[in-house]
């Protein structure tokens, strides 16, 4: 009696494990066939990119930063950028961690506009939420056009003089933050003075203060951020055997290669022997 009552439950079990394996096996299968997929493409577009074992000068890349939808009213995609394609594999991870410190600079001018949005609601700082919108839409486009490009051309082209400019401008980015994580009176930032300002013992200020407390925390988490990559990337840059001579030499190479530069620097010449035949036609004869 006992082994028939056994049998069935095993039997049960047996086919709730072969049910579930398969699952199992589905699910591992579709992995696979999109990492495949993936692989693939990346396939396609590294031999679109290189021909035997060098670059392609002729390569078209279109643009997909950033990503926009298809029907967008006319507005397109500003530069093409694909880290897995064009940054070495050993600096892709400092890259994007580059790209995701940018995010979260925008973020949290965004949460700043809400902040003095708040502020603006509960203790009518108009001027305060209006430097806020403000630095929000200066800052937010700047920054990544003057120290995330240039460190992601930097890491591409192996470049010193973008190099160079990332640590110039960044370095202003991390004092900027400083000040954002400080939040000086009438500065348009959410910072720690602010917070311990908006503070008092009713639930609106508790709930206020808490809110602008946490942008500050925010502002000094990036700026901590800000300092620890600089220095990471600092590394690299010492280790890779860039100097400011390469960068004045690249610099010079790009300045002159610059069809505006040389088109103004023929057109001057142009000029100067224009004028200088003109006066020798003016000039009056000697005898």
């Amino acid at each position: 009696m006992p082994t028939t009552h056994q049998e069935p439950q095993s039997n049960f079990n047996r086919n709730q494990a072969q049910t579930m394996s398969h699952a199992e096996f589905q699910r591992r299968q579709e992995e696979l066939e999109r990492k495949a997929e993936k692989l693939q493409r990346r396939e396609d577009e590294l031999r679109n990119m290189t021909y035997n074992g060098t670059l392609c000068e002729n390569t078209i890349r279109l643009n997909n930063w950033p990503p926009l939808p298809k029907n967008s009213c006319g507005l397109e995609p500003c530069f093409y950028q694909d880290i897995n394609v064009e940054i070495n594999v050993n600096f892709q991870s400092v890259v994007r961690q580059l790209y995701h410190l940018w995010i979260f600079h925008s973020l949290l001018m965004v949460a700043n506009v809400i902040g003095t949005l708040v502020l603006l609601i509960t203790y009518e700082m108009f001027g305060f939420f209006a430097l806020s919108i403000i630095y929000a839409l200066i800052l937010t486009p700047f920054s990544f056009l003057c120290w995330y490009r240039p460190g992601y051309k930097a890491f591409r082209d192996d470049s010193s003089f973008n190099f160079m400019v990332y640590f110039f401008i960044f370095f202003f980015q991390f004092i900027i933050t400083v000040f954002q994580a400080i939040g000086l009176p009438s500065g348009g930032f959410c910072g720690i003075i602010i917070a311990i300002k908006v503070f008092d013992r009713s639930p609106t200020g508790i709930i206020v203060g808490l809110l602008i407390t946490s942008i500050a925390l925010g502002f000094c988490a990036a700026a901590i951020m800000d300092i620890l990559l600089i220095s990471k990337i600092h590394r690299i840059y010492r280790s890779s055997g860039a100097s400011m001579a390469k960068a004045q030499a690249e610099f010079t190479t790009e300045f002159l290669k610059n069809e505006h530069v040389r088109g103004a620097a023929s057109s001057a010449a142009t000029a100067v022997v224009q004028s200088q035949f003109q006066q020798d036609r003016n000039a009056p004869p000697r005898y």
